[in-house]
């Protein structure tokens, strides 16, 4: 390490795209707090359950990286975070034991060229469970970085209230349009408190019958999958039900429950230079991959089949410092198989659709080609570009797709243009993929003239199903 820190030290690190690195096989995560100390909402927490904050700023990883065994990765790109947000808190914590058993834990800062800018080694933890290692805030124009080893002995909760999270699960989380009625709950044993837990609940909770309302807790436990067939089930349960008037028409899509893609873990590989990238035990079916290159010279992706031959290339840039994510198919077997050429280091993540940032009525900003999600009704949506090469959009209707292991043909291009621009392009409803396949250039997004989803609380389609509060799933460990 260049320069180490000790408890309260600080240090001026470079407005750029930095790598954080925490040891000490830790759960980490961050969060984007305001001047006040306080996030604006769950979306600013960064955790493994959700790994990329919807701007694009902050991305967290898990993996090795040459020797850095038990080492998350936090990719913290300083130019881009919002100008409401203030400072990102480096958060680690602990299911099992106290972060004092944690062995090596520390914080390092590095640079666009991979060296260390700064570090910290926590030396004084004690019986907490959570702690605030570090943060990055902003002084004097720039960004500076403060060794804060901060514990919190009643762990995630105690930290989490600190700074603005809400960790209560209101009864008004969950929307008053649910599936059928639950089937009554068996009542507990004479003398045991109703609102006792009980002393060992299963890892993972099997997702609930047709016709039955799951609860807060079923859902939060529930895969995508099986969130996605318990939404399936429910609408094939409504289209017989004897009591409803028959129908000719098709069932409004359910935006909560689109059925494109796996559910897996992400999957992380780093090296340097040209490579051949083999990614095993993936489900079959489309992936996003994350691709990010330091370096020079040209960039290249493709596919290799099983005779390695290469497909038709998902990158092909000559841009410096080239980052983005594209769509990639696993084959049955479930070995993912990329060649790479690129002059310099590199990272590449393998991700499910799932985690596509999504389109709003906010400015999204982006550089580089990328993977949307829209869920909701028909939209405008508004792209500018600030590119000097071609910019490519295509589009994947997924409504009614119900096969996960491939996806809807998109057409043509939706838009195929070169040189900066700004356009509007008007989108069906959702659930959609909006494919950013050529953007080798900064690029913002929004959403205008939205329309209410045909499944939204007004409509007589199927319900949407509730999405679980994000800082619930962080505070409970949730690895979706």
């Amino acid at each position: 390490m260049l320069r180490g820190l000790i408890k309260g030290d600080n240090a001026f690190v470079p407005t750029a795209a930095l790598r954080v690195a925490v040891g000490g096989g830790v759960d980490v995560a961050a969060l984007l707090v305001t001047e006040q100390g306080r996030v604006r909402g769950d979306a600013d927490i960064v955790f493994h359950g959700a790994p990329a904050h919807a701007s694009g700023t902050v991305r967290l990883s898990y993996g090795a990286d040459g020797d850095r065994e038990g080492t998350a990765w936090l990719d913290t790109d300083l130019t881009g975070v919002e100008e409401g947000i203030t400072r990102v808190l480096v958060v680690a914590s602990t299911e099992q034991g106290a972060l004092r058993d944690a062995r090596g834990l520390s914080v390092e800062v590095l640079g666009p060229d991979g060296g260390t800018v700064v570090a910290y080694e926590v030396t004084d933890a004690g019986p907490e469970t959570a702690m605030v290692v570090a943060e990055l805030y902003r002084r004097s124009g720039g960004w500076k970085f403060r060794a804060v080893g901060q514990g919190y002995v009643d762990g995630l909760t105690g930290l989490a209230v600190d700074h603005g999270v809400d960790a209560d699960e209101q009864p008004g989380d969950t929307p008053d349009r649910t599936p059928t009625p639950a089937a009554p709950t068996q009542a507990p044993p004479t003398g045991q408190d109703r609102h006792q837990p009980p002393t060992e609940a299963p890892t993972e909770a099997p997702a609930p019958a047709p016709g039955t309302r799951p609860t807060r807790d079923q859902l939060l436990d529930m895969t995508p999958d099986q969130i996605r067939a318990l939404a399936q089930a429910q609408r094939q349960a409504g289209a017989g039900s004897p009591a409803e008037a028959p129908s000719t028409a098709s069932p409004p899509a359910d935006p909560a429950a689109w059925t494109c893609g796996p559910a897996f873990e992400p999957r992380t590989a780093t090296g340097r230079d040209n490579d051949v990238i083999t990614v095993k035990d993936l489900p079959h079916g489309p992936v996003m991959v994350e691709l990010a290159v330091r370096g020079d010279g040209y960039t290249g992706l493709w596919p290799l089949d099983d005779s390695n031959t290469k497909g038709r290339y998902l990158v092909s840039s000559t841009e410096k410092d080239f980052r983005g994510r594209v769509i990639a198919s696993v084959p049955e077997h479930g070995r993912l198989r990329l060649r790479l050429e690129a002059g310099g280091t590199w990272q590449v993540r393998v991700l499910p659709l799932a985690e596509a940032r999504r389109l709003s009525q906010d400015r999204l900003e982006g550089w580089g080609p990328e993977v949307l999600l829209h869920t909701g009704g028909t939209a405008d949506v508004t792209f500018q570009y600030k590119g000097t090469s071609n910019f490519i959009v295509h589009l994947y209707r997924l409504a009614g797709h119900t096969d996960p292991t491939t996806l809807p043909k998109p057409g043509g291009a939706a838009v195929n243009e070169i040189g900066a621009r700004k356009e509007t392009l008007p989108l069906p409803e959702g659930p959609l993929l909006v494919f950013l396949s050529a953007a080798d250039a900064p690029w913002t997004a929004r959403l205008k003239d939205l329309r209410p989803h045909s499944a939204g609380p007004d409509a007589d389609g199927p319900a949407k199903l509730p999405e679980p509060r994000r800082a619930l799933a962080w505070l409970r460990r949730a690895r979706s």
